[in-house]
């Protein structure tokens, strides 16, 4: 049966962005089967697809279309931004564990994220730490504007309602809480904060209550969740929340905690999550947005260091969160400048970077995360970079 309501959802976003049609036909059909996977939501007026995404009758996806697909544009696509280091939580598979140094300033923070835009960035998460810690943070959020898609990565640790407005009043398009666990004892226990279980709800519940701002459950998928086949009883749990999205990603090896072979997911354990994805979209409800999906080969690969940027909250700048490599500081280059030269040195490829490459890393990084400059160029003389995603096969032909 066709879904009227959902066609013309559709037949809207794309008169929005009539240029569309001049895309090469190959593109407009990989996009046609990648974007069909998922059900189109109205949040606010924004036609939202997945939180990974701009609005798609937005400026920022007009930007997409304009700078990414009628022309090869070089610079990058997506950036997370640290806006501090500082939160009450104590995560043990936290990217920023080990991370240390000079917190940058607001006039730093807005400096970059002006600059990430002119070099292409039409997607921004705001992340840390605990973002909302940074008593700036609505104002940052102002500064990204509506030519780029903002998304803010919490835990809901001092959220207040007026908190929330102000947010959407500042132009907050997605927001993702951190919710590892349907059992109220498990998630405190992972996150050592007693509390974190009903300080997740309610922001939740507040962020809904605003109305306008697209509401995603942040969740790091454990090894025992995949090996006991609970993620089903998870999905269910969110799915009761009321929420727009669930957003899942599998725990990375990015700090020591995590340098196992065991702990790594498998491609066999990566398949069954997308198959659960595609199959939960095809309900219409609860969007359920895989990472490992967007990553896959057959879709956009991992765009680490290519299409993807990651600036830490002292400034050092990596290939996205979950790599400890720093190719140098915002707050002494330009992310222009160090962008390009990270660039030279990342190709997308058809598979994640860390999930391939930890072992090799591990033996470079010492007790210092992220690895120094010198350390990381050294490190990428071993790798060798996999075939490139489809997208990218067809972008490049």
């Amino acid at each position: 049966m066709v879904n009227t309501s959902q066609t013309m959802k559709v037949i809207k976003a794309i008169l929005s962005n009539p240029q569309i049609i001049t895309v090469r036909p190959s593109i407009n059909m990989f996009l046609y089967n990648y974007l069909r996977k998922f059900r189109v939501k109205d949040v606010g007026g924004n036609l939202m697809l997945h939180s990974h995404l701009p609005p798609l009758n937005s400026k920022a996806y007009s930007r997409f279309i304009n700078e990414h697909l009628l022309v090869k544009g070089a610079g990058p696509s997506h950036a997370q931004i640290g806006v501090t280091n500082a939160c009450p939580q104590d995560c043990g598979y936290c990217y920023n564990k080990k991370r240390t140094g000079r917190v940058m300033d607001k006039e730093t923070i807005i400096r970059t994220i002006r600059d990430l835009k002119e070099i292409g960035v039409f997607w921004i998460g705001l992340t840390g730490g605990e973002p909302l810690l940074n008593k700036y943070i609505a104002e940052i959020v102002e500064t990204i504007g509506d030519s780029c898609s903002s998304k803010l990565f919490t835990t809901g640790c001092t959220l207040t309602k007026q908190r929330a407005i102000d947010l959407k009043n500042a132009g907050l398009v997605s927001v993702s809480v951190s919710l590892d666990h349907w059992k109220e004892s498990e998630h405190d226990k992972i996150r050592r904060y007693d509390g974190a279980f009903r300080t997740a709800l309610d922001a939740i519940e507040i962020f809904k209550s605003i109305g306008g701002v697209h509401v995603s459950v942040s969740a790091v998928l454990s090894k025992e969740m995949l090996n006991q086949d609970l993620i089903d009883e998870y999905l269910h749990f969110l799915e009761g929340l009321g929420i727009h999205e669930a957003w899942l990603s599998e725990t990375k090896p990015s700090v020591a905690a995590s340098w196992r072979k065991e702990l790594v997911i498998t491609e066999e354990e990566r398949a069954m999550l997308i198959q659960l994805q595609d199959s939960y979209n095809k309900q219409g409800k609860m969007t359920v947005n895989y990472l490992g999906h967007f990553e896959d080969a057959q879709h956009f690969g991992c765009s680490a260091g290519h299409k993807m940027v990651y600036v830490d909250a002292f400034g050092e700048v990596s290939p996205c969160v979950f790599i400890p490599m720093s190719f140098g500081n915002v707050q002494e280059t330009s992310i222009k400048e160090l962008y390009t030269t990270m660039r030279q040195r990342f190709p997308t490829e058809s598979s994640c970077f860390m999930n391939k490459n930890f072992e090799k890393l591990q033996r470079h990084s010492g007790s210092q995360l992220p690895i120094s400059k010198d350390l990381s160029v050294k490190l990428l003389e071993e790798i060798e970079f996999g075939p490139l995603p489809k997208f990218f096969q067809l972008q490049y032909k």
